[in-house]
């Protein structure tokens, strides 16, 4: 396996620049998720990886080598894409070897990584079927062992479960997320979908409009964004954020936002009086019966293990509540809401976080980490 490291990577289309000079270094072994919205450039820096998009300028290097003059299939990497792509005429096992004979590999080594991957992906009873005889999973196993039967350094994925229906992509998750573990091989994953990047990564990427918004493990991510975009991206429901500007009462930083003031505890802001500001609250951090907030409930999400419930502030900004369990409210109820100081989220006028909240305090109770993965 491999390290990969990228280094003031830029990719341009003619006059237009989709790739910034990102910097990223994926740690061998680990399961790197690049996520982020649609168009802002995850799966086009992935085939740059790949060798699929030349490198309009920087550096790809695998395993410290630099790769980015060298054609795909030199670069010791294997990917999996959107499409399984699985020849329509081949058998499950044709299509595993085809690959591998066209390395013109000895047949006793073919055979032994197709019944290896065969094995590891539970294929075996499939083996003599044709890709129309497969289900939506079976297929993307095929195309995923159709990978593990390289043995490449590293393995590339691009959106492999998006045409998946929402049962088996929750099945699907969980079979990549233990294959990686039974590996022990680079993943490096592309997402626009923030569950999935949640409960699969080591590391995640949150990628905007061609640069790095910020990267690290997935709950230091969520519970410490570093900038409004992260904020609001993470999270199932969003972040709430509210406009408001800072003020000290008796010495200690307060948040004129949504109708309130909101204390914020000992935290040291220094930003002087006046000053404009967002305020951030998870939904799961909010306790409901008492706080600054006067909020009046609009809709009401009975999800079953928990409940969602989306208010108006006295100041008309909205914001939501995440319970477990069943919370009886309903529309046109008045709520007082409250959170910790150590869980509220405090940024500058540029969207930067400022200054971070304590780690240890910003989860309100266990099932906020669950909540956290979707």
């Amino acid at each position: 396996m491999a390290a990969i490291a990228l280094r003031g990577l830029r990719k341009a289309y003619g006059g237009l620049e989709v790739i910034h000079g990102v910097d990223l270094d994926v740690a061998d072994g680990s399961f790197t998720v690049l996520v982020g919205p649609s168009g802002c450039g995850k799966s086009t820096m992935l085939r740059m990886i790949a060798g699929l998009e030349d490198v309009t300028a920087g550096e790809v290097r695998i395993g410290g080598q630099r790769v980015e003059h060298l054609m795909p299939g030199a670069r010791g990497l294997a990917m999996v894409f959107q499409n399984y792509a699985l020849y329509p005429h081949m058998t499950v096992a044709q299509n595993l070897r085809f690959g591998l004979e066209n390395q013109r590999l000895p047949r006793a080594e073919i055979a032994r990584r197709v019944a290896r991957a065969a094995d590891i992906l539970r294929l075996a009873p499939l083996l003599d079927r044709r890709p129309s005889q497969l289900s939506g999973g079976q297929g993307q196993r095929v195309a995923i062992g159709r990978a593990i039967v390289k043995e490449p350094r590293a393995f590339l994925l691009d959106e492999p479960l998006s045409n998946l229906d929402a049962e088996l992509r929750a099945a699907m998750r969980t079979e990549i997320a233990g294959l990686h573990r039974r590996l022990g091989a680079t993943m490096v994953y592309v997402t626009h979908d923030q569950v999935e990047a949640m409960t699969m990564a080591d590391t995640i990427v949150v990628l905007n409009a061609g640069r790095v918004e910020q990267a690290g493990a997935p709950l230091d991510l969520y519970l410490r964004p570093a900038n409004l975009f992260v904020a609001r991206f993470l999270g199932a429901p969003p972040m709430t954020v509210l406009s408001g500007r800072l003020v000290r009462r008796d010495g200690e930083a307060a948040v004129e936002a949504g109708g309130a003031l909101v204390p914020l505890g000992c935290r040291d802001v220094p930003l002087p009086d006046g000053t404009p500001v967002s305020l951030g609250v998870r939904p799961e951090h909010l306790e409901p019966g008492e706080g600054p907030w006067e909020a009046q409930v609009a809709e009401v999400e009975v999800l079953g293990a928990s409940t969602v419930v989306h208010a108006r502030l006295r100041d008309g900004s909205p914001i939501a509540l995440a319970r477990p369990g069943i919370l009886g409210a309903r529309p046109g109820d008045r709520l007082r809401l409250g959170a910790r100081p150590e869980s509220l989220h405090l940024f500058d006028e540029r969207g930067a976080a400022l200054p971070p909240p304590d780690p240890a305090g910003a989860v309100a109770a266990p099932w906020a980490q669950a909540r956290a993965a979707g």
